[in-house]
């Protein structure tokens, strides 16, 4: 039986490869606001980052997610991508 492929995504913070569930992905919605997609279900354009705050952080900071979902990020969808990841990363909880 042939092995069943593993989805790969690139970290827009860090660069890095990794599997799919590994990341979390960041949508664009119609809107025009960026939210946290912990399912990776929700429909519209995504990047992935790394559960790590830094990632985040590094991909704000060098304007990679702006790029990534052609949008420009207000100092408002900032913080709530911000005060998300870290309700995420406290709660340790993991959609799968």
């Amino acid at each position: 039986m042939k092995p069943k492929k593993i989805p790969m995504r690139m970290c827009v913070g860090c660069r890095e490869m990794k599997e799919k569930r590994e990341l979390i992905r960041i949508v664009r919605t119609p809107e025009g606001d960026a939210v946290l997609d912990p399912t990776g279900k929700k429909s519209g354009r995504g990047a992935y980052v790394c559960r790590r705050a830094e990632c985040l952080q590094r991909a704000i900071r060098q304007r990679q997610l702006e790029r990534q979902l052609e949008i420009t990020l207000t100092p408002e969808i900032t913080e709530a991508l911000t005060a998300e990841m870290e309700r995420l990363n406290a709660d340790g909880s993991d959609p799968e």
